[in-house]
């Protein structure tokens, strides 16, 4: 059986979605099989099925060599690759070409963390539980699911009876199941997590003509998927958050602000908190530099972007951390720091991605950079986020391109700490 994990991830999806479209409520799924039923249902999981046991499911009437499909991989070398996916989690994604677009993000439907190849499924959408992405012609699908309420157990039953299915392979552990196989005429993979009476998931669906992109990739989804992240603990390396907090720096009284491209990309809404909603009117990612404009405010305190920003030496980061590491506040905070040539160390918690650095006399040095660790680096083990310093020059040029004329007038020593704000990106 050749590249079968791949085939893992189409087939769950295709068989399951007419059953989800269906239920009327997520907590009182109504009695048929499928996903749309396994909420409701309460009953143990087959005897057969021991606790984090492999079971393979591939009888040769129907095996896929038999159909002409693919040619016989070995045996257990599918179970082998899902069982190495759960034991090494994110350790095994390899790392794809850019023209997959591999990126780990945060499902704002559901809560989960998983590894999405965006530039593969770029229509992305809302399902009645959860998110859906697919391609142009919906060769590939790609969905999760949260079940407010559901036995772990149960669902692992009924999914394996859905229409059209055959598992080729599946483990069910007490806190997670995966299976995977084929549906119809696509390869499926599927894998959730129980917490409580709570399951989130996620399935993979590919047409057997992409198996040679979508193997590895499905593989990777399985292995990089994570149903109830620990929100308290420090992102992991490359995550794109759904909802990311950051600092912007005044320079109109108007509402012009200044920010951090990569901070702002692909924001759906961007707030300031007890200001409004802002907009993302320009961008240049080669300073990474953004134009935030908040629209109907007045009398703001602009930065002075007087003199050229140059120097070496001790230097004050100004900006406002986000709430994970200020217990939920949102406080102007200052954390020292030193230059050398533009790099910042040490690198500011998170939250001050485009906050504002000062000299040791209080004046307005330039933006902070602050650029999160990369998975290859995280891989490797030296992944740590890094900072360097967007000086006044760049930024000044930036914003007269756009046609803003930021304050030139210097401020006193203490009036950068207001001329700083936090800004919210969400994303869809």
């Amino acid at each position: 059986m050749r590249t079968a994990l791949a085939a893992v991830v189409v087939a769950s999806i295709a068989a399951a979605l007419p059953a989800l479209a269906k239920q009327p409520d997520i907590r009182k799924p109504t009695p048929t099989r499928g996903l749309s039923a396994a909420g409701a249902t309460n009953r143990p999981a087959a005897s057969a099925v021991r606790s984090g046991q492999l079971v393979s499911q591939r009888p040769q009437s129907l095996s896929r060599a038999k159909a002409g499909r693919i040619a016989p991989r070995r045996d257990n070398e599918r179970e082998d690759a899902i069982l190495a996916a759960l034991e090494h989690g994110s350790d095994a994604v390899p790392n794809f070409p850019d023209n997959v677009g591999w990126q780990l993000i945060e499902d704002p439907a559901t809560g989960a963390r998983l590894g999405l190849p965006e530039k593969l499924v770029p229509r992305a959408s809302a399902s009645r539980i959860g998110s859906r992405w697919s391609s142009a012609q919906g060769q590939i699908q790609i969905e999760t699911f949260r079940l407010a309420e559901a036995a772990l157990p149960a669902l692992f039953e009924d999914e394996k009876k859905t229409a059209r299915r055959q598992v080729e392979a599946s483990v069910l552990k007490p806190d997670l199941f995966v299976m995977s196989g084929v549906q119809g005429l696509k390869n499926f993979i599927m894998r959730a997590e129980a917490r409580g009476s709570e399951v989130r998931g996620m399935m993979v669906l590919y047409d057997q003509a992409t198996e040679g992109t979508m193997e590895r990739i499905a593989l990777a989804m399985l292995a990089a998927y994570t149903g109830f992240p620990d929100l308290s603990a420090p992102p992991p390396p490359g995550l794109r958050r759904a909802v990311e907090y950051g600092t912007a720096i005044v320079v109109t009284k108007d509402g012009d602000l200044v920010s951090s491209a990569r901070l702002t990309d692909q924001c759906w809404s961007i707030s300031v908190p007890g200001l409004g909603h802002a907009e993302r009117v320009a961008a240049d990612n080669g300073s990474n530099l953004a134009l935030i404009r908040l629209y109907g405010a007045r009398n703001l305190t602009p930065v002075a972007l007087a003199g050229d920003g140059r120097q070496n030496g001790d230097l004050r980061l100004i900006g406002v951390g986000d709430p994970l590491v200020q217990n939920g506040e949102g406080a102007v905070s200052g954390v020292p720091a030193q230059i050398k040539g533009t790099d910042i160390e040490p690198a500011p918690p998170p939250g001050f991605a485009g906050a504002a650095a000062v000299d040791a006399h209080g004046t307005f040095a330039g933006m902070v950079d602050l650029k999160p660790p990369v998975l290859a680096a995280a891989k490797a083990g030296s992944a740590r986020a890094t900072a360097t310093l967007v000086p006044i020059e760049p930024i000044r040029a930036f914003l007269q391109t756009r046609g803003v004329s930021p304050t030139i007038a210097g401020n006193a020593p203490s009036g950068v700490e207001q001329s700083v704000v936090r800004i919210i990106c969400v994303r869809k």
